[in-house]
């Protein structure tokens, strides 16, 4: 069987040969670290070996140990995967450009998975990068550490490895990408949920400054990381469900298999501490770790450089609380729960809502609330702080198209924006009434416009709407129609500062 030439590229490492389909050719399970095993799955990222020969990169590599997740009665197969693809190599890199020779100047995009920092891979349907090749643009997803060797913060190792492993896809696309046709001066980090989280992180990363030059914040928090205590309660936890001291010399002696299962059983440990609540409201033991929250990173400067678009969906909550059945039934003390959970004064929080909502139902209360601990309040202290800093711009969204999945309950709820920024709102595997886009057909040119917009944010800095300030807060409302209003939901937001 012949090889076009044009499918094999070089990379520091050695050569991969891709696969060519239509406009695309897509490179899957390149190294950009070693593979992390034993020890080194608490250690830094280390440069991979080099290879001989032209490494097949045309099949789907292994991903991070991990649990398979389910969410009730919705299929979030597309955007999960299908759980742990077994094999030690995976800090890898799938890339997709286009098929097109290239002088090496095309805008880069770099994917950072969501999944709660515990579930998700490169593998899942919903981060096929042929819509962005299509449209001249080289994108990039990845794979990092997950669960207890990503995020668990031991002593003797060093705490947030997940996000290393970002930073170190960063860099070998900086050394890399020009092979593919990229211009490494030119590359947008983006990420949704825990890995919007993980980009905020990285802003907040004086290691990373220069390896990127936007970044993208899809329904994350600059608010989101545990403190040092906080996350040493959840290391005393895992150390006892493993029955092992908590320290690196004893976890690098535990396998996988049995990391992954004393990470699904950490549920449910008591985070409040004399300073500080829970910012994950109880929902994960995993996240960044820092005494610094990233908003109060980039408040002092750093980051200031990075063009910064910053959003959430207007339903997030709604995916934790509509498939597994808990959303209907909400009451008056759900929605005080929340509160509770959320903010040191609860009752005046509840106040704000009721007054700012007249007409909202429990459910819908409870899930603002929610949504606004879980990714408002930190995406709006991100965008905020960015803000300050006049040297680069800042522009905020809010995603509002509603699925009427589950019986139209599910609405604009967390992930919801994944298929319109992939372009992908028309696969058979996301629509239906159990699917996350539901049974109704979304407006014919939401995708092709939302993804167009994200691509011209990374060619230019400019998504094509007023740039957010700490005066005016100008907001880009997306759904059939798009519609800017400054200073959204402004009595919320004053509640949460």
């Amino acid at each position: 069987m012949s090889h076009h030439p044009d499918t094999v590229v070089t990379t520091a490492q050695g050569a991969v040969r891709g696969l060519r389909q239509g406009d695309t050719l897509t490179f899957l399970n390149i190294p950009y670290a070693a593979p992390p095993r034993g020890a080194g799955r608490f250690a830094p990222p280390q440069p991979h070996e080099p290879w001989d020969g032209v490494r097949d990169a045309t099949v789907p590599g292994p991903n991070a140990p991990q649990s398979e997740r389910k969410l009730g009665s919705i299929d979030m197969s597309p955007y999960f995967g299908a759980g742990w693809s077994r094999g030690e190599d995976y800090l890898t890199v799938n890339v997709f450009t286009p098929a097109a020779a290239q002088d090496g100047d095309l805008p880069v995009m770099v994917f950072v998975h969501g999944g709660g920092f515990v579930a998700g891979s490169t593998r899942s349907s919903l981060y096929d990068g042929s819509a962005f090749a299509r449209d001249g643009v080289i994108l990039v997803t990845l794979n990092y550490r997950l669960g207890i060797a990503g995020f668990l913060d031991i002593p003797g190792a060093p705490a947030n490895r997940g996000l290393l492993d970002v930073v170190a896809s960063l860099r070998w696309v900086r050394g890399n990408i020009a092979a593919f046709g990229g211009d490494r001066d030119n590359v947008t980090l983006f990420g949704q949920s825990a890995g919007a989280t993980t980009v905020g992180g990285v802003l907040a990363t004086p290691e990373a400054a220069g390896l990127f030059r936007r970044a993208i914040v899809q329904s994350g928090s600059g608010l989101g990381a545990f403190t040092t205590e906080q996350a040493a309660r959840v290391t005393k936890a895992a150390a006892d469900a493993l029955g092992i001291e908590p320290h690196v010399d004893a976890f690098a002696d535990i396998s996988d298999e049995r990391l992954v299962e004393a990470a699904s059983q950490l549920a449910g440990i008591d985070l409040q501490t004399a300073t500080h609540g829970d910012p994950l409201i109880g929902l994960s033991p995993f996240s960044l770790v820092l005494d610094t929250q990233p908003a109060e990173s980039v408040a002092a400067g750093l980051s200031a450089d990075v063009d910064l678009l910053v959003g959430t969906n207007t339903e997030e909550g709604n995916l934790y609380l509509v498939p597994v059945g808990k959303y209907a039934t909400s009451t008056a003390a759900d929605v005080d729960e929340a509160a509770a959970r959320s903010h040191s004064n609860p009752a005046q929080l509840v106040e704000t809502y009721r007054k700012s909502r007249p007409d909202a139902s429990f459910a819908e209360l409870r899930s603002a609330i929610m949504a606004d601990a879980l990714f408002g309040a930190g995406s709006r202290a991100l965008a905020g702080a960015h803000a300050a800093h006049p040297k680069s711009a800042t522009y905020a969204y809010e995603f509002a198209w509603r699925s009427k999945a589950l019986d139209g309950e599910l609405g604009a709820t967390h992930a919801v924006e994944l298929p319109f920024v992939f372009d992908l709102a028309d696969r058979p595997e996301l629509n239906g009434p159990g699917a996350l886009l539901g049974p109704d057909q979304p407006p014919a040119d939401l995708a092709t416009r939302v993804h167009e917009t994200w691509i011209r944010f990374a060619r230019t800095g400019d998504p094509g709407w007023d740039p957010y300030d700490t005066e005016r807060r100008a907001t880009m409302r997306i759904d059939a129609e798009w519609t800017q209003t400054d200073d959204p939901r402004s009595q919320e937001r004053q509640a949460w500062n």
